[in-house]
C-alpha cells in the first residue's frame, strides 16, 4: 500500500484475526462512496450492528487513537487498536524492561549533593493486582459482548470497532437509556467508556472532549494511509450541559475544565543508606512573589502511570508539579506551583519553571501520547500560562529535551524526553497558538515546521542499539554539515569533544531540530536552508513544494562590535559579587559552544541572574533565599536545548 508516494508496511496478524475481517466488514450498511475494506467503513458497520451513533464512535475513537491502529502495539495504558480497548496484563507481558534512571542530577544544583533519580531507596514497583481496574480491561468486557476472541479484538481494526461500539451500547443500557440516533443521548455513555461511572469527573472531561470533536469535526489520515473523517455537528449539545458543575479539584490547581487530583509528593525528612540526614522531594518556596515562573516543562514519565505515583511519592526520589495519564488525560497534582520541583536536571530552570510528566515512552511512539492527554495538557498549560504570564511559544515551553546542561560535564547525562515523537505542533494548535507563517520567503528567521505523519526521519536504538526504529510521524528534522542529504550530520561538541558527528539515536539531539523552534538562517542553495546552530551552519531540506520550516520574526542577538566570540552558558546565575554573606557564590561556568562574529540567534526572555539558595529542610519557607545581581541574560535558541548569554556581550537586531 502507498501513501503519498511512500510505502507503508503492511502488517501481519494471526490467522483467527485475518479470518474475522471479512465478515466484521461486510456487516451493516455502508455509504456508497466508502471502500469496502476502509476504516471508515468498518466505523459504519459497528455503529449499524450495535445501534450506536457512528459520528459518536468517530469521536470516542479520535479522542483515544486519533483513528491509529499503532500496527498493534499496545499503549502504556495497555490500550489496543482504534478504540484503546484495554488488555494490561498482555501489554505487561509484551513489554521489556525499561530504565527510568539517568546520570542526571534532577536538582542541579551544585550547591547540594546530587539527586539522580536512579538512586532512589524506595518507591518500589508494586506487584500488579490480581483485580486490575476497570479501565485498564476493557477488552476482556469487549470479548464478552461481542463473542470475539483476545487477539482479534487486539490485532484486528475491524474487531477493535466492534469492541468499542459494543461497549458503548452496553454502556447506554446499564445506564437505563434508549439506543437512540441522537448524539446528545449518549453523554453518560461516553462519560463511561475510559473505564469510568456516572459523575466519574474525568469521565466528564473525557465526554466533553468527544463532544467537542464532533461539533469542530475532524479529517486526519491515520497511520495506515487511510483519511477518516468525521463531520462537523456544530449544533450539537449534550443535556443539560450547562447546568453540570464542574469539581471544585480540593487542593489541585487546575483549570475547572480538566479532571484534577491532589495526590502530594512528599515533603520530609529522612536517613540516606549512608546514615547521612537528607530531606525530600521539593523545596518550599513562595513563588511567584519570591521568583517569576518563566517556564513550563514537557517531560514523559519513561514508566506506567502507578509507578510514576509511587516514585513521586517516595521522598528519596525527585519530583515534578503535575503527571498526566494517558488513557483519559487525567491529572495529579503533587508539588505547589509555589514551590521548587526537581525535575529538570538544571536548577536554574527548576526554581522558574512548572514542571508535567506524560505518560509514555520516548522511544515507543506507539506507548501512545493520546488525544485526551494532549488535550487535557493544553488546557492545563494555558491555564498555567494565564496565571503565571508565560507566553506561550517554545522559548518557554521547553521539552525536557530544551533545558541546557548547568555545566560542561552534565551535557551527556541531561534527559532527552518527551522526543521526537511528541507532536508539538498539535499540541501547540490545541495551545491556539499554531506555527504559523510571520514572514517573507527571505526572512532571516524560520521556524521549524515539519508534516508531522509525512516526516519520518529514521531514528535508531528504539528496541536495540543501532536498530532502525518503526518508521513514524516525527516532529524532528535533521540538520547536516552541507546542503546534501549524504554529508554528515552536524557535531554537537558537548557530546562530542572529539568532533565527530551526530548519530540518527533517537536519544541523540545533537543534530536535531524540533517544531515550534526558531532559528537564524546562515544561507541558502536551491532546495536547502542553513541555520545557525551550536556554533556553525546546520543544513537541512527545505523545499518549497513541502517546506519542513515556514517564515518567521523575532529579535536576533550576535556578538557586539569587536568580539570575535562570546561565550554561552547554560544557566543565568548572578555575578559573584551579588552573593550575600552565607550564601555560597555558584560559579558561572561557560559551556563548550561559542557564539562567532556574523552569528546570530533567536532571542528569548531577557532576564536577570538570580539564584535560589534552598538547602535546607524548611517547610514554613522561611529560610531561602533568593540572590539577584545587575548582570544580564538573553535566552537564544542555540541547538536543540537554548542557552544564555550575557547582554553586555551582544547588540539585538530585530
Amino acid at each position: 500500500m502507498t501513501r503519498r508516494g511512500r510505502t507503508v508496511r503492511a502488517v501481519a496478524v494471526p490467522v483467527v484475526a485475518a479470518a474475522l475481517v471479512v465478515p466484521l466488514l461486510t456487516a451493516g450498511t455502508k455509504a456508497p462512496d466508502r471502500p469496502a475494506n476502509s476504516l471508515q467503513a468498518q466505523f459504519a458497520a459497528a455503529a449499524d450492528r450495535y445501534d450506536v451513533p457512528e459520528e459518536l464512535l468517530l469521536g470516542v475513537s479520535y479522542l483515544q487513537s486519533r483513528w491509529d491502529a499503532h500496527q498493534g502495539a499496545a499503549s502504556v495504558s495497555g490500550g489496543f487498536g482504534p478504540m484503546h480497548l484495554t488488555d494490561a496484563r498482555a501489554a505487561l507481558a509484551a513489554s521489556r524492561p525499561r530504565d527510568h534512571a539517568g546520570t542526571q542530577d534532577a536538582r542541579g544544583d551544585a550547591a547540594r549533593p546530587p539527586r539522580v533519580a536512579g538512586e532512589a531507596t524506595g518507591g518500589q514497583a508494586k506487584k500488579a493486582p490480581k483485580r486490575l481496574p476497570a479501565r485498564l480491561r476493557t477488552l476482556e468486557r469487549a470479548a464478552e459482548l461481542t463473542g470475539l476472541s483476545h487477539e482479534a479484538l487486539r490485532s484486528s481494526t475491524g474487531a477493535n470497532v466492534q469492541g468499542g461500539a459494543a461497549l458503548l451500547a452496553d454502556a447506554q443500557r446499564r445506564l437505563g437509556h434508549p439506543l437512540s440516533a441522537d448524539p446528545a443521548d449518549w453523554y453518560e455513555a461516553v462519560a463511561a467508556f475510559p473505564g469510568g461511572g456516572k459523575g466519574d469527573p474525568s469521565a466528564t472531561a473525557f465526554a466533553d472532549d468527544v463532544f467537542d470533536a464532533m461539533r469542530q469535526g475532524e479529517r486526519r489520515t491515520t497511520d495506515t494511509g487511510e483519511t477518516v473523517t468525521l463531520e462537523a455537528s456544530p449544533k450539537l449539545r449534550a443535556p443539560a450541559a450547562a447546568d453540570r458543575s464542574r469539581p471544585s479539584h480540593g487542593k489541585a490547581e487546575c483549570p475547572r475544565n480538566v479532571d484534577c487530583e491532589w495526590y502530594p509528593a512528599p515533603y520530609e525528612k529522612f536517613t540516606d543508606s549512608s546514615g547521612e540526614e537528607d530531606y525530600g522531594n521539593h523545596d518550599r518556596t513562595r513563588r511567584p512573589r519570591s521568583q517569576k515562573i518563566d517556564y513550563i516543562v514537557i517531560h514523559d514519565t519513561e514508566e506506567v502511570y502507578e509507578r510514576t505515583l509511587d516514585l513521586v511519592t517516595d521522598p528519596t526520589y525527585v519530583s515534578w508539579q503535575y503527571t498526566l495519564r494517558s488513557s483519559d488525560g487525567h491529572i495529579a497534582q503533587h508539588v505547589r506551583n509555589k514551590d521548587a520541583a526537581w525535575h529538570a536536571g538544571n536548577w536554574y530552570v527548576n526554581s522558574k519553571s512548572i514542571g508535567l510528566e506524560h505518560e509514555g515512552f520516548l522511544t515507543e511512539p506507539d506507548a501512545w501520547f493520546t488525544e485526551s492527554m494532549y488535550r487535557s495538557s493544553a488546557r492545563l498549560v494555558k491555564y498555567l500560562a494565564k496565571r503565571y504570564d508565560i507566553p506561550l511559544d517554545r522559548q518557554h515551553v521547553l521539552g525536557h529535551d530544551n533545558v541546557p546542561a548547568t555545566t560542561t560535564s552534565g551535557i551527556k547525562g541531561m534527559h532527552t524526553d518527551p522526543g521526537p515523537y511528541w507532536d508539538w505542533e498539535h499540541y501547540f494548535a490545541l495551545l491556539g497558538k499554531p506555527f504559523t507563517p510571520k514572514g517573507g520567503p527571505k526572512s532571516g528567521v524560520v521556524t521549524i515546521r515539519p508534516s508531522y505523519d509525512d516526516n519520518e526521519p529514521v531514528f535508531t536504538g528504539c528496541e536495540s542499539a543501532g536498530e532502525p526504529c518503526r518508521a513514524h510521524g516525527s516532529s524532528a528534522i535533521r540538520l547536516h554539515q552541507a546542503p546534501d542529504a549524504s554529508s554528515p550530520l552536524v557535531n554537537d561538541v558537548g557530546l562530542r569533544p572529539d568532533g565527530s558527528p551526530a548519530t540518527t539515536g533517537v536519544n541523540d539531539t545533537g543534530a536535531r531540530a524540533t517544531a515550534g523552534q526558531q532559528y537564524a538562517v546562515a544561507d541558502r542553495k536551491g532546495e536547502w536552508t542553513a541555520i545557525w546552530y551550536l556554533g556553525r551552519k546546520a543544513w537541512f531540506r527545505n523545499p518549497s513544494s513541502r517546506p519542513v520550516a515556514v517564515p518567521a520574526r523575532g529579535t536576533l542577538v550576535e556578538p557586539r562590535e569587536g568580539r570575535d566570540e562570546i561565550p554561552v552558558y547554560g544557566r543565568a546565575y548572578p555575578e559573584a559579587e551579588a552573593y550575600p554573606d552565607g550564601v555560597p557564590v555558584q560559579a558561572l561556568s561557560p559551556l563548550p559552544y561559542k557564539v562567532a562574529a556574523g552569528q546570530r540567534y533567536v532571542a528569548g526572555l531577557r532576564t536577570p541572574g538570580e539564584y535560589l539558595y534552598a538547602v535546607e529542610y524548611d517547610p514554613e519557607a522561611e529560610h531561602f533565599q533568593v540572590v539577584r545581581g545587575k548582570q544580564k541574560y538573553y535566552q537564544i535558541q542555540l541547538g536543540h536545548r537554548v542557552a544564555f548569554v550575557k547582554a553586555e556581550d551582544v547588540r539585538l537586531v530585530r
